[in-house]
Order: structure tokens, then sequence, then C-alpha cells
């Protein structure tokens, strides 16, 4: 009778959920439909890893495991499920509306999280651990960068205070000069105002060991993303730190990220309809990561600044009666969609600052990319048409498409050339560079 039982736990299907603390881990089995069979707490060591993975193991056979705070405090277990071949999906902290009504605990979130693989709102992969390197760069380099900016910010609250003498000599310098300057100082000098003279002789000089310490950092930075990613790296208006948090957001491993309207999704670059009676506009989302939102600001303002197609691009669209917060919202949608190729696809790229050639594509999530017309006409051309008919065509169209010709006459010349292509497929040959 326990030989059948033990049989039957084997061939049992199970789904683990996990919820992670930084001392402790709280492991929940589910069946396959979402039934309650068993949770238990663990340490967050090797030997409470493995525990937790002979736990699971235990109870069947383990078809995933959803992971609360794969990055954070999941990260060592995640590791380890991997090592040990479990298929660990990423798992959402639970709804606010679910805890209110069921409560919360370690047992119900490690339950929950287990319950959002059964049901498939939890179908996220982990990011990759060759982020964390970015991440602990960046961290320190932010870091010196707000106590650079607290150190310069109390030395300026001390010269509003300061005498005169002080105030005066030590405000008119200006650049980094002011710095170095007050680095310099001598409080031996004036034993008078030598309290205040060391405190700014102080402050000078931790600014000064910031900075360099902030520009070693950024180089380390860059060196990281560029080896990982260097077509983002290359592209317009993307600097290390930018590509930093961009890789961050988005993960190593490209199969987390399923489409390109998800990642803007993900970035809160995705328009949102705020359309009223006669007023038909789109905004920008506010959800999101809002450190990858930024990134992609900052890449939108270099380009308005720097960039002439995206500054041309300015012009027509504030002639057209479009504000400065909606020109920003399209280019935003627009890099969204160039960074999701260069992370899905890494490799060497060419610096393309273009904005989207329609911002009607922007509004209705248009992802067809646009392909040269000869490569369309050509593919068209080999299965809808006889190779007699092919040549003639083919003779036709690069003049076509060299005059952008898109009135019906002109479809009805190219669509003559052969009997064999029909009118809405040359239509669509030269409107839109598709054919079916």
């Amino acid at each position: 009778m326990a030989g059948t039982e033990a049989a039957d736990t084997r061939d049992q299907v199970v789904v683990g959920g996990v919820d992670s603390h930084a001392d402790t881990i709280h492991v929940a089995v589910v069946t396959d439909r979402g039934g309650h069979l068993a949770d238990a707490p663990f340490p967050t060591t090797a030997a409470g890893y493995d525990a937790a993975i002979a736990f699971l193991r235990a109870h069947g056979s383990v078809a995933a495991v959803g992971v609360e705070g794969t990055s954070s405090y999941g990260s060592g277990f995640t590791h380890a499920a991997q090592q040990a071949g479990l298929a660990v999906v990423e798992v959402s902290r639970p709804d606010t509306a679910e805890r209110r009504r069921i409560g919360k605990s370690d047992p119900i979130d490690a339950y929950a999280a287990a319950r959002a693989v059964v049901s498939g709102r939890a179908t996220s992969a982990p990011k990759d651990g060759t982020i964390a390197g970015i991440r602990a760069l960046q961290t320190a380099a932010r870091s010196a960068i707000k106590a650079r900016t607290a150190t310069l910010n109390q030395i300026t609250h001390l010269l509003v205070t300061a005498p005169d003498a002080i105030r005066a000599k030590y405000t008119a310098v200006s650049g980094d000069k002011r710095v170095s300057t007050r680095a310099r100082l001598r409080p031996a000098t004036d034993p008078a105002h030598a309290p205040l003279l060391t405190a700014l002789r102080t402050l000078a000089k931790r600014v000064q060991n910031l900075t360099a310490e902030h520009t070693t950092l950024t180089v380390e930075l860059d060196q990281s993303v560029t080896i990982l990613n260097p077509g983002l790296r290359a592209a317009y208006g993307v600097g290390p730190d930018t590509a930093g948090q961009l890789l961050i957001t988005a993960g190593a491993n490209p199969a987390r990220l399923r489409t390109e309207a998800s990642f803007a999704a993900l970035c809160g670059a995705a328009p949102v309809p705020a359309s009223s009676g006669k007023t038909n506009r789109h905004r920008l989302s506010r959800g999101g990561d809002r450190a990858a939102n930024a990134a992609l600001y900052r890449i939108a303002l270099v380009r308005m600044a720097r960039c002439r197609r995206t500054r041309e691009f300015v012009v027509r669209q504030t002639s057209a009666g479009r504000t400065k917060k909606e020109i920003i919202r399209l280019l935003k949608r627009a890099i969204a969609r160039e960074v999701f190729r260069l992370l899905t696809t890494p490799g060497p790229s060419p610096r393309d600052c273009g904005p989207p050639s329609d911002p009607e594509d922007e509004e209705h999530h248009s992802h067809r990319r646009r392909q040269p017309l000869r490569r369309v006409a050509r593919r068209h051309l080999q299965h809808r048409t006889r190779p007699a008919s092919r040549r003639r065509l083919r003779r036709c169209l690069p003049s076509v498409a060299h005059r952008r010709l898109t009135d019906d006459r002109s479809i009805n010349a190219v669509s003559r050339t052969t009997t064999e292509v029909d009118r809405v497929g040359a239509r669509r040959l030269l409107v839109d560079g598709t054919a079916t």
C-alpha cells in the first residue's frame, strides 16, 4: 500500500511557489490544478535551498516553480533551482485586492505564487545573472553622484552664512576652479576663521574624491555595457548610464521580451487613450518601470537637441498642433521600439536617430516593420507570377519605387504589366511596402 502511494506521488505533476525574504524562504506545493498539498519554511543558505528543492520533488514531478523576487531576495534560490534543472518563473507580488480579501502571510503568498504559475498569469523567465554586475556598478555610480551633489549643497550653505570677505572671495570663482581653490585652503593662515575654512577644504576634497570615483565607475560601466550589448551602446543618445538602466529593466536574456509593445508597456512608454467627446488623443502611461521611462526620456531630449532628423520631426509635429508632451511621447514610443530591436538582436548597430515615420502608427501600435519595396516585390513575384511576367514587372518596379507613386494611374500601370498580380497586391506594394 505504501509503495502504491509512493508511485502515485512520483507520477503526480506539481507546481511550486516561493515567497522569498532576507533570512528565509517559504515554499508551497500545489497540484497542476491548483490544489494545496504542503508548505514549509527554509533558511536562505545553500543547505536550505537544497532542502527546499528536495521538498518540492518529494511531492511529485515539478513542472515549474514560481518565485517572487527573482532579482532580489529570491535570487539565491532561483540560481539553485536552475542549477538543479527546475523551470523557474518570475512572479509579481499578489494583487492588492486579493491581499485585502484573504490576508497576508508567508504561506498565503507562497500559494499565491504557485497558483499564478498554474493559471498562466505568471510566464516571465527570471533575469539573467550577468545583469547583477551592471546593477552594482550603476548603484555605486549613482550614489557617488548623489553624495557629490549633497556635498556641493553643503558648501553652498556654508558660504551663505560665511563672513563677507570669505563669501566674496570663494563665490567669485566659477566652474571646476571653485572646488580646486577650496581644496587648497590653508586654515592656519586665518586663525579667526580656521574652523570654517577647515570645513570648506574637507568638503571640497570630498567632492574631488567623489568625482574621481564616479569617473572610474562610469568607465567600468561603459565597458560592461559595451561588451554585453554593443549595438545598444552605439545607438544615438544612449550613454553608459542609460544603456545600463535599459539592460537592467529588460534583463540579459531576450526570451523575457515577448513583443515590442510589451516592452514599451514595461517602460511606461505605451500610449494610453485619453479621448473624450470630440477630443481624440493619447497620453503617456504612468505605469511601468519609471527608471526605464526616465532613460527613454533622456534619449529623447538628446535627440531633440542634437539630431537633425528628430529636430525636423519636432518642427513638423509642432506645426501640426501637437504639444511638446505629445511629441516626446511619440519619440519615447519610437525609441522603445528601437531599443527593443537592439536588446533582442544584440550586436553592432548603426547610429539611427530617426523619429517615427508616421505618428499615427504610434497611436495604433503598428508593429509591422517596413521593408524595402524591391525585396517585398521580389518575394511577391516569386509566389504570384509566371517567369515571363516576373521579368516584365521586375523591370517596371525600380522606376515606380524611385518615383514613390501612389495614385491609381500608377497602380494600374504596374498591374497591367502582368495578368497574375492583382490590383490589391499592387496597391499594397506601392502604398506601404507590404504584400499578401
